[in-house]
């Protein structure tokens, strides 16, 4: 089956898309899910460009822009990092609303895979009221490891699932 979408390395002359893409998908999707006042919050907190220039050349993570076809406008982004060899952490697994539900999100999971053969295990953590991404990870094989809650100050919480991924033994 042909390559419907393509994953592109993300740099920091990328932050202004990353950020764009963020506010568009975050606004669209979890003020029902934690509230306006905490995705307004987490915005600031996590996609401020010194943020996002701090994750990509501090903390490890390694950002990937997702495209759709022959399209120079991204659709989504993902940012993963290793923890141990084979073990690797997405922090981030975004796609436009209007781009779910078509198959691309486990394309775009694939391909990441497709970028890190060694990954024995992927994790993430996700809203635990978030079924609908919940699901998601459920279909591409991911399971839930353990409930956590993080205070992220301010009063706000994430009260999470850490879900885990295992490459099928051969």
């Amino acid at each position: 089956m042909p390559k419907r979408i393509s994953l592109a390395p993300a740099t920091p002359n990328d932050i202004p898309a990353l950020q764009a893409l963020a506010h568009r998908i975050w606004w669209a999707h979890y003020p029902p899910i934690i509230g306006e006042a905490q995705t307004a919050y987490m915005l600031e907190r996590m996609y401020s460009a010194e943020a996002l220039r701090r994750q990509m050349t501090e903390e490890g993570a390694q950002f990937w822009l997702v495209y759709a076809g022959q399209s120079d406008t991204p659709i989504g982004f993902v940012a993963i990092s290793q923890q141990a060899p084979g073990q690797y952490f997405i922090h981030k697994f975004y796609l436009e609303a209007e781009q779910q539900g078509k198959g691309l999100g486990a394309e775009t999971f694939e391909q990441l895979l497709e970028k890190y053969p060694d990954a024995r295990e992927v994790r993430l953590t996700v809203n635990r009221q978030n079924y609908k991404s919940i699901n998601f990870y459920f279909k591409i094989g991911f399971r839930i490891e353990r409930c956590v809650d993080f205070d992220i100050g301010n009063g706000f919480f994430m009260n999470d699932f850490v879900m885990c991924w295992r490459r099928p033994s051969v």
